[in-house]
């Protein structure tokens, strides 16, 4: 009889578990979007892919323009960026800083 009782609990435990799971990945993904300011003169290609929409193609280009034509003065330099239109910018100009 106790055996039984051990199975039982450890199956409900398993489903119990089961179903939370995706729960607390869930929760942990939505704890990766940042609301902090990104410095766009400092940032790596990782903190600039905290910003909404841009990935690893647009951060690395961001990165290249400026060791190319050196640091942001204004947040709106960033719109000179190819792949940066102005509906992004709008998006994230809110998290950008200097």
């Amino acid at each position: 009889m106790r055996s039984r009782q051990t199975r039982w609990i450890w199956v409900l435990m398993l489903c119990v578990g089961l179903v939370l799971a995706p729960a607390a990945a869930m929760a942990q993904k939505s704890k990766a979007v940042s609301t902090e300011k990104v410095n766009i003169n400092t940032a790596t290609a990782e903190q600039l892919q905290t910003l909404p929409g841009v990935g690893p193609a647009l951060a690395k280009t961001i990165i290249e323009y400026r060791m190319k034509v050196g640091k942001f003065n204004k947040i709106e330099e960033i719109l000179n960026v190819k792949g940066m239109g102005e509906k992004k910018f709008q998006a994230i100009k809110d998290r950008l800083a200097l």
